[in-house]
Order: C-alpha cells, then sequence, then structure tokens
C-alpha cells in the first residue's frame, strides 16, 4: 500500500514550526521536522533573526540547512522595526532578543494566513518564541511547543513563578544553597539560568519567567527531546497536580532523542569530504579516545587551554581535542612547549571544529569531556559515551547535576564552581572514567542508556508511541476549534 493511500488526510496539512533563533534551536527542530515528515505532513520553518551581533543565538545558515533538507520549506520572516527598542548602556542583549521576538508575531500571521485554514495542522513554537501562541489562538490553529532542552528544566521553570512569588530580593544571594523542585535532584541555586537569579522585578529576569511560562500556559502540549525513562521522575512531576498548584498543565510529549549527524549540524553544513579526525580514529583501540568539545560557543582563555594540555599529557590516555582558540591568540601559544610533539602518537588536536556526532558515533570514544549542551548530552547518550562534565553558561550548570547525579553517565570536573579547572583534576577525572572501577561502572550504565534510547525511537518504543498520542490529540483539537 503506498504512502498517499496510507495517509491521506495527513498529506493535506503542513505543520509550521517556528524555532528559537540559534543553531542550539534550529537543528532539534530540523530532526522534529524529518519525524513530522516521516508521517506525511508537510513541514514549513519560519525563522525569525535575532537582532545583528546578538551574543546569546549564533546565527543559522538557513540557505545551507535548506539544502541538507530540501524536503523541508523554510521561509524567512522579513526583519521587523527594532531601532526604538536597541540595547542602551546596562540593557541585556537577550532582553532585546525577546522583545525582537515579541514583534515578530505581525510577520508570523501574515505567513500563517497565506496557508489555507483547512490545510494547516498546528504550529510548534520554540522555547522562546512562545510568544506566537497569541497568534494562533487568534487563528484558532493548534499551537505547541517544542522544549529542545531537558524535561528536568523545563519542571524547574514550570516551577519558578511560584518560587520567585512575593519575594523581595533575587535568588543570587542564596549563593549554593540547594534548591528543590519536583521530580529534580537538589541542585544549588546558583546553577540555574543567570538570568533567574536577578531580583524578580528585573526586566530580564520577569522577561525570562513569562517566555518560559507560555510553554504550558498557551500551549496545548509540550514536545520534548528527551525520552521517558531518562527523565521518569521530571515527566511525571509536570503531570502531577502538585508541580504548579491550581493549574493543569498540558500534555508532556517525549519525543526523543532527536539528534543529528546526517548533514544537519554545523559541522556536517556543506562538508561532503570526511573529516581527517575520523581516519586518526579509525587508527585507535576501541573505547581508548577521550574527545573534548565545548559546543558552538564554548571557549577557554589561554591559562585554562595550557592546563588541560598539561592535564592530557600527564594522564597517558589518547585523546581528540576540538579547540576553539582565543580571539586573537596564535593557535599554538595556548599550548605548553613541546606538548604536541610528546602526544603526537596518541593524540590530535583539531582547530575550531569536529563533526561531534560521528566522532562520539565512532567505536574508538570512550569518553566526552563535555560543556553539558542539551544537544551534546543528547549525542553522547545515544551512542553510550560517558561524559566528564565542565558547565559553562545557561541551564548546562543544571544539567551537569541531571547528567551526574541522576542519569549516572557522567563525573563532574569540580573546578568549574570556581571558573578554573586545574591540570591535577583533568588527570585524575580523565583516568577516574578511562581507567578505574567507578568508571567502569559509569561507562556500563551509559551503554545501558544508549540502548534505552534506541528502543525508546522503534516502533512501539516511547517516543513513537507519544509522537503518536500526540498526533492523535492534535487532530482531536483541529476538529474542535475548525467547527
Amino acid at each position: 500500500m503506498d504512502k498517499e493511500a496510507t495517509m491521506p488526510m495527513a498529506q493535506q496539512k503542513t505543520v509550521v514550526l517556528y524555532p528559537s533563533p540559534g543553531v542550539g534551536h534550529v537543528l532539534p527542530m530540523v530532526q522534529l521536522a524529518k519525524v513530522f515528515l516521516r508521517h506525511g505532513f508537510d513541514v514549513a520553518m519560519v525563522i525569525a533573526e535575532p537582532p545583528a551581533g546578538s551574543p546569546d543565538f549564533r546565527i543559522v545558515d538557513v540557505d545551507r540547512v535548506a539544502a541538507s533538507n530540501p524536503a523541508i520549506t523554510f521561509h524567512v520572516l522579513p526583519p521587523v522595526p527594532n531601532a526604538d527598542l536597541a540595547a542602551g548602556p546596562g540593557k541585556p542583549p537577550f532582553l532585546l532578543t525577546l522583545q525582537v521576538l515579541e514583534r515578530y508575531n505581525g510577520e508570523l500571521e501574515r505567513f500563517l494566513r497565506s496557508i489555507p485554514r483547512r490545510r494547516l495542522h498546528s504550529l510548534v513554537t520554540g522555547m522562546f518564541s512562545t510568544y506566537a501562541a497569541d497568534i494562533a489562538a487568534r487563528l484558532g490553529v493548534p499551537v505547541y511547543a517544542f522544549f529542545a532542552s531537558a524535561a528536568a528544566t523545563l519542571a524547574v521553570v514550570t516551577q519558578m513563578p511560584a518560587l520567585l512569588a512575593g519575594r523581595r530580593a533575587g535568588l543570587k544571594e542564596l549563593g549554593d544553597t540547594p534548591l528543590e523542585f519536583l521530580g529534580v535532584p537538589p541542585f544549588p541555586a546558583s546553577h540555574l539560568v543567570g538570568e533567574l537569579l536577578e531580583h524578580p522585578e528585573d526586566a530580564l529576569c520577569k522577561a525570562m519567567v513569562d517566555v518560559w511560562r507560555r510553554n504550558t500556559d498557551g500551549t496545548s502540549g509540550v514536545l520534548v527531546n528527551t525520552f521517558e525513562s531518562l527523565e521518569s521522575a521530571a515527566v511525571q512531576a509536570l503531570r502531577d497536580p502538585r508541580c504548579v498548584p491550581g493549574r493543569v498543565l498540558p500534555p508532556i510529549y517525549c519525543v526523543g532523542p532527536l539528534v543529528g549527524g546526517d548533514g544537519t549540524s554545523p559541522a556536517d553544513q556543506g562538508r561532503g569530504e570526511r573529516h581527517g579526525c575520523l581516519a586518526w580514529l579509525d587508527a585507535q583501540p576501541e573505547g581508548s579516545v577521550v574527545f573534548l568539545c565545548f559546543g558552538s560557543r564554548g571557549t577557554h582563555p589561554p591559562e585554562q587551554l595550557r592546563e588541560i594540555a598539561v592535564g592530557l599529557d600527564r594522564s597517558g590516555q589518547r585523546f581528540l581535542w576540538a579547540v576553539r582558540t582565543p580571539a586573537g591568540t596564535d593557535d599554538s601559544a595556548f599550548l605548553p612547549e613541546g606538548f604536541l610533539e610528546r602526544t603526537k602518537d596518541r593524540g590530535l588536536v583539531v582547530r575550531s571544529w569536529a563533526p561531534q556526532v560521528e566522532v562520539l558515533r565512532h567505536q574508538s570514544t570512550g569518553a566526552f569531556v563535555t560543556h553539558c549542551g542539551w544537544n551534546s548530552t543528547l549525542e553522547a547518550i545515544s551512542h553510550g559515551v560517558p561524559m566528564l562534565c565542565w558547565p559553562l553558561y545557561a541551564e548546562q550548570l543544571m544539567n551537569k547535576v541531571f547528567i551526574t547525579e541522576d542519569m549516572g553517565v557522567g563525573v563532574g570536573m569540580d573546578g568549574y564552581r570556581a571558573g578554573f579547572v586545574k591540570a591535577e583534576e583533568v588527570e585524575a577525572k580523565v583516568r577516574l572514567v578511562m581507567e578505574s572501577e567507578e568508571g567502569r561502572v559509569i561507562r556500563a550504565r551509559a551503554v545501558a542508556r544508549k540502548k534505552e534510547a534506541a528502543a525508546a525511537l522503534e516502533d512501539g518504543g516511547s517516543s513513537r508511541t507519544s509522537f503518536d498520542r500526540f498526533l492523535f490529540d492534535a487532530e482531536n483539537l483541529d476538529k474542535l476549534l475548525g467547527k
């Protein structure tokens, strides 16, 4: 039986995906688009560009992503006037970004109206583009949020308004006092997303709380890039009436892990040839290489890079290190004298980028030193690679707690709390994961999580079933709104 015969309704429907700006949000949404495509839907992805020079979102090369994904229709919204919002002294750039995103509602509405309502299945927003829910409500279009971070993070930000209510001071004053949220391991207050530590009346703090509240207030459900067995406590908390007393949250659909590695990651885009580091990995023993990579925004000062190099040198372990050289620094200025020569038989330093998913998938990779971004975390879990956690910013500090204490697939590089990891710790933690009995247990647990992730995406698996449930609920809601 052909596709048209099995899915006649889906072929007539278009799903509009409206991700938050930035590579780390757009690319997971591309993976979600592929799930919709497999179910027979047309997919249009709408891109709103952040303000020029925004440090919070790395601009996406839409043409390159579109060329890699011809089955998806990409539409870039025309720029909106924002001169009156220009950042002034002390105005956080991220606040400007959120204000500009809200102004894009008019252009988004024009685009949605260009699609016949009978063909429009739903609008799926990103975690920071949730202002669009107001437009969907006005047009009578079902709207859902796609939360590209952990379910545990969603549980935290959903409970934040209650924590901040009535406070006369910011949470920053709590320092490392443990915070407790339903469904989440206790973690230091200092590990919250930085904007949430400010005074509750601070403009950016209020904007962040509001934009995250909209993920579960004003949408008909939340698609989360996770799988149920990985974060069962957090998912159950989001379904618990105690999570937000007095309010019933919309359904939570765990549809992950949605990860790249097929031409949609920044490292893959426009590069047809196989990266040289993969050939180097081919020559290494199975599970013997420590991979170090800190994401698209992860940089360290030269003195920290030297400590990493010394620690790797002393550890005696094989390593593949993707280094983003600090601006204005000579390529080799941060490396100790003789480092490359001493480690040439067991190490490889790669400038700027490496094909992360392919490296994590490679049988020679045995551990991953990571900044704990959620995309990187899911990639490591999907390929059974234990993590050495070195969070840098945003929700990564919380992710470190989830990875080490809840999921049990990593250990922390404790120096991150002081902003500097010494060579001694790099050496000790690398050896712990690669050589010790504790490391063996963590590696075994990582392999088990890999099997769980694969099972979730199989026919009848939890994430497949969850997405089917979402489609069923969405179809019934669309019929109700269409009456």
